[in-house]
């Protein structure tokens, strides 16, 4: 069998793993999916952590300590999902020592309820970082208006980040900026530049989930031309910018002061439509210094039948815009669309931390100690 999870990494994608939960832990799983498949970290969600707390028996004895002491729901959340956050950056540590920092990071998201505001956000992110206490962690915080100012003070702080739920080409400049404003900061107040990293969350199936919803409605054949289209046009002139980004003066002067580019990362690289290959969000995005974080089901597709033919990014700007561009002719807006998913994905977040609370208190109360 070709190992096209090796090619990848060769290729400078670094692939992290979209999930964890305290079984795949326990069981060894994380620690041989590092040693034989080539995963260098970990991203995690509300998403994955309700998914992970409400199956399984695995959180039984931390749950019933927490309700001997009677926490509240939202202590016991972060207690619970910082415990696996820590352990599995532990799995990784040798990964982080051996990359200098870059990667054997594990990610931790802020309240999604916090997205919109700035000061909750960065308390936050200083809490969640203490609560680890890892130096291989990143807090996720989502690229809203108020997140923007809550990844330049967190990254300020000396606080390694995730910026998530990034859509937009124009969002995505102002994260870069938010995170060479923090590091301005940063070195201002004397830290070391070189200790802080972050990655840049760019989603990708999502866009053409909503693009081609609305393509299938139009029905024409000029529209349906381009279904399947814009999530990887969007992703690669997101690396344009990377590129034009960090190479600027104002990037040079931080890189001579020791800091550390901001890696995009692509998310949401699972694909949803059953037309399409089920790694076209990995072979159509390899380019050097990015990210894709997977699913489980795509890393093994990937490893199974992926075929990586090297730089799939750099070359392709002109027909990334050329797509793009096709859109808006047949009538398809793309600041409307990229709204509309930065609101969906900060309400599905949002959605994903009120089950957890409902059925980690559900939990909690199942566990409880008898009076007496």
């Amino acid at each position: 069998m070709t190992d096209a999870l090796k090619r990848l990494s060769d290729e400078g994608v670094a692939i992290w793993l979209d999930d964890l939960s305290r079984k795949r832990i326990t069981s060894g799983n994380l620690a041989e999916l590092i040693d034989q498949q080539h995963v260098v970290g970990v991203t995690t969600n509300p998403t994955i952590f309700q998914k992970a707390i409400s199956q399984g028996d695995g959180y039984d004895q931390q749950v019933s300590d927490l309700a001997a002491r009677r926490v509240t729901v939202e202590e016991a959340i972060r207690m619970i999902t910082t415990a696996d956050v820590r352990d599995a950056a532990d799995i990784l540590r040798p990964v982080f020592d051996a990359t200098d920092g870059q990667d054997g990071r594990v990610s931790i998201e802020v309240d999604p309820r916090l997205a919109h505001n700035t000061k909750a956000t960065v308390a936050e992110a200083r809490q969640l970082a203490w609560l680890v206490d890892r130096p291989n962690t990143l807090i996720k915080i989502p690229a809203t208006q108020a997140g923007l100012p809550a990844i330049a003070e967190t990254i300020g702080n000396g606080i390694s980040v995730n910026v998530t739920l990034i859509f937009s080409l124009e969002r995505y400049r102002a994260v870069m900026d938010a995170y060479l404003s923090g590091l301005e900061k940063a070195k201002e107040r004397g830290l070391d530049l070189s200790k802080i990293h972050s990655v840049a969350s760019f989603f990708v199936s999502r866009v053409d989930t909503e693009i081609d919803r609305r393509i299938d409605e139009m029905g024409t054949d000029e529209a349906k031309a381009l279904r399947g289209k814009a999530g990887v046009a969007n992703a690669r002139l997101a690396y344009q910018a990377y590129e034009e980004v960090f190479s600027s003066d104002r990037w040079n002067a931080l890189e001579n002061a020791g800091a550390n580019k901001q890696r995009p990362l692509w998310a949401s690289t699972g694909v949803k439509d059953k037309a399409y290959k089920d790694t076209m969000y990995v072979e159509e995005l390899v380019a050097p210094n990015t990210v894709n974080t997977m699913p489980e089901a795509t890393l093994e597709a990937t490893e199974d039948h992926g075929e990586i033919r090297g730089d799939a990014v750099r070359g392709t700007y002109e027909q990334a815009r050329a797509d793009l561009d096709a859109l808006e002719r047949i009538g398809i807006s793309y600041d409307e669309v990229v709204q509309v998913l930065e609101d969906e994905g900060v309400d599905k977040f949002e959605g994903s931390w009120n089950d957890l609370l409902k059925s980690t208190e559900a939990e909690l109360e199942r566990l409880a100690p008898a009076e007496g």
